[in-house]
């Protein structure tokens, strides 16, 4: 059979059913195309509403159901026949300019609707190609190969400096490794879910077996005999015992994600009939041969998801392979999660691709223009993941107006760019989350953070953390540290959050809970005079009344297999700070022992911002900018003195108090700190005042407790 690989319109039944990817071209240009991508990307949301300020009735997006799959499954059918070709939804809507091109190779179903649910987000970032292979198409593996990669090869031509990403589901995975394989010299970028790379004898073989004896005509008698059209009883009987408990392996892989609904059974037997299935069957087993012939030839960057859940035709030990045989491969699992990933509840593709920081239109990743925001949903999603933590230690907030007066707010805080945040590390960052989320609920303001290269990349058998952990920082904005990346991010007039302290810092030892471990070099200064940023010193403290560290950095040298780990994982790590000697060149990486203590609470000072606008000659001196760069870390370091004094008049300082306050005036009300009037009066010794306001909140939590 003749392939064709030209723009191929596919009308359906229903008159408002078109896909025509010419049509779609032509008129998606002319739409509007202000797509997420102005100044929110360089930090700054420019809105006159906060999205962010009140996320709690946030929904996701409203997407097509498994349901709608069904249906435009079945006007696919109705008027099926040729080649495989390509199609593009028209729902995708209008894209964001330089959007790369997205191809969307099929698993098992063939339908090329496998992205039915994210096509509206997807075609936000992404010019989306579909791939469908007719129910009664039989065209060969290679063949299908080939009729892919004149397409790659065709839009690389015409975007020659944009990668070309492919998305493909079990069998299509297989068919999209296969061209990476081919073209080596192409920039593609890979999504391959539950990717099938070997056909697997202990159920492939049996089931093919099993198919060749079952009767050409069992799919009529099942919807004939047993009316399953009709909505007849026994599918429902069916759909229980698939969702038992002890249900074959076969049954939770495949048909229990398809018998959603009797209704849905006629369908899917138009789409896989007996013929179709087996050929299914064939065309995996040619493709997997094919591609395990050069599987050593590919080259592209490679997301793998793999579901928790697929015991159907995957296999664990071929996806480890995988890994280790692809140069630049990253895999994140899918725990709770079936075969059909993409038709599942909770799977958002575009979040998966913000996570894993596989979004680009260049060349190379940008981390500062390639960078989306979160919407309002995956930002409620992100603040519930640390809703527990923020009761816990009910963080406060305090900036300083230009007058030199403490709020508690973040009025202090400028809402224009460039800004660098200047601060102090608490253990293991455990304050950066926090911070990230009251900025922008209140600001309006992504804090773009300096990180750690760990976060960003982990080297195939590397015992660093698994990558999902840094999720968070990441679509938080997150940056890894480098000269680079921070003049980018001024120059975009970004907020940036560094702490000159880094891992040294965040991973301290005993006894230096709030000091500071700053190189001698004020490089940042002159930086940032460049752009005329502002900084904003600030001061965090509370760690020691969160945890009780017992096994920190020396004691963990002194047992030689921890000393063994903590050498291997810093040796796989990109080391920073190689210019410093002594205790601020020591970067190595560990986990300290600590045990948690009964919360207390998490204070946080930004101070008044200094000014480097119109300094520019000036800072150029080294000397004078290593006077402000004293100057930013005296301020730091006053910002936690004035914590730690005045925390210690706060009624609220720790969880109980607290607790009965919220009890008393609702979870919602914010628990009031210490007097700010009197704070600013005087750093000195508790005063009578502060005593009879303790005496006070005593006095009102035992008539509480009376009551």
């Amino acid at each position: 059979m003749a392939i064709t690989d030209r723009i191929c319109p596919i009308i359906s039944s229903v008159s408002t059913r078109a896909y025509n990817l010419d049509f779609f071209y032509r008129n998606s240009i002319q739409r509007s195309t202000s797509v997420a991508y102005g100044p929110k990307h360089r930090g700054t949301v420019t809105a006159t509403v906060n999205p962010y300020s009140c996320t709690e009735a946030a929904q996701p997006e409203e997407r097509k159901s498994l349901k709608d799959f069904f249906v435009e499954a079945g006007d696919f059918l109705s008027s099926d026949g040729g080649p495989p070709r390509w199609f593009s939804p028209l729902e995708c809507g209008a894209r964001a300019p330089g959007s790369p091109l997205l191809l969307y190779l099929p698993g098992i179903d063939g339908t090329g609707l496998g992205l039915i649910r994210h096509h509206r987000r997807l075609g936000e970032i992404f010019d989306i190609w579909c791939l469908h292979f007719p129910v009664s198409d039989r065209t060969p593996s290679p063949d299908i190969v080939k009729l892919i990669e004149r397409t790659v090869r065709s839009e690389y031509y015409r975007f020659p400096n944009r990668p070309i990403y492919i998305v493909g589901e079990s069998i299509g995975a297989c068919l999209a490794l296969d061209v990476a394989a081919s073209n080596p010299d192409i920039d593609l970028i890979l999504i391959l879910a539950n990717p099938v790379t070997r056909f697997n004898n202990f159920i492939l073989q049996p089931l093919s077996g099993l198919l060749e004896f079952l009767p050409d005509q069992l799919p009529i008698l099942i919807e004939e005999d047993f009316g399953f059209k009709h909505g007849y009883p026994l599918a429902e009987i069916l759909e229980t015992i698939l969702n038992g408990a002890d249900v074959a392996q076969i049954g939770r892989g495949i048909f229990r994600d398809f018998f959603a609904t009797s209704a849905n059974l006629p369908t899917l037997i138009r789409t896989l009939p007996k013929d179709t299935l087996l050929w299914k069957l064939h065309l995996l087993k040619s493709a997997s041969a094919s591609l395990n012939s050069h599987m050593h030839t590919v080259k592209a960057q490679t997301l793998i998801l793999l579901s928790g859940r697929d015991q159907w035709l995957l296999n664990k030990e071929d996806i480890e392979r995988l890994h280790r045989a692809l140069p630049k491969c990253e895999v994140r699992e899918f725990k709770n999660n079936g075969h059909f990933l993409f038709l599942e509840d909770g799977v958002d593709l575009v979040t998966i691709i913000k996570f894993a920081y596989f979004y680009r239109r260049g060349k190379t990743l940008d981390y500062i223009s390639d960078y989306i925001m979160p919407t309002p949903f995956e930002f409620k999603e992100f603040e519930e993941s640390q809703r527990l933590v923020t009761a816990a230690i009910s963080p406060v907030f305090f900036s300083t107006l230009e007058n030199g007066t403490i709020v508690r707010s973040l009025s202090g805080i400028p809402s224009e760019g460039p800004v660098i945040y200047v601060g102090n590390h608490m253990l293991l960052g455990i304050e950066l989350l926090q911070l990230a989320i009251h900025v922008l609920k209140e600001k309006n303001i992504m804090l773009r953070g300096l990180a750690h290269p760990m976060m960003f990349s982990k080297a195939v058998g590397s015992k660093l953390p698994d990558m999902q952990m840094f999720d968070s920082a990441r679509i938080g904005g997150a940056v890894p540290v480098s000269s680079l990346n921070f003049y980018k991010l001024l120059r975009s007039k970004a907020h940036i959050l560094l702490y000159p302290g880094g891992v040294r810092e965040a991973l301290h030892r005993k006894g230096e809970e709030y000091k500071l471990f700053w190189p001698q070099h004020s490089e940042f200064v002159r930086v940032a005079s460049k752009f005329g940023a502002k900084i904003i010193p600030f001061g965090v403290v509370g760690e020691d009344d969160l945890c009780q560290m017992v096994l920190d950095y020396n004691d963990q040298m002194k047992i030689p297999f921890i000393k063994n780990f903590i050498q291997e994982i810093t040796q796989d790590a990109t080391k920073l700070r190689n210019g410093e000697k002594g205790e601020l060149g020591n970067q190595d990486l560990h986990i300290p022992g600590i045990i948690p203590k009964i919360p207390g609470r998490l204070y946080v000072h930004f101070g008044k911002p200094i000014e480097t606008e119109g300094k520019q000659k000036e800072l150029n001196d080294k000397e004078k900018a290593h006077d402000v760069y004293l100057q930013v870390k005296s301020e730091v370091e006053r910002c936690m003195t004035y914590l730690k004094m005045q925390r210690e008049s706060d009624p609220y300082r720790f969880i109980f108090p607290r607790f009965l306050y919220s009890v008393s005036h609702g979870f919602s009300s914010q628990i009031p700190t210490f007097d700010l009037y009197q704070a600013s009066e005087s750093y000195g010794e508790e005063d009578e005042s502060k005593t009879s306001q303790r005496g006070k909140v005593c006095y009102e939590m035992l008539t509480f407790l009376m009551s």
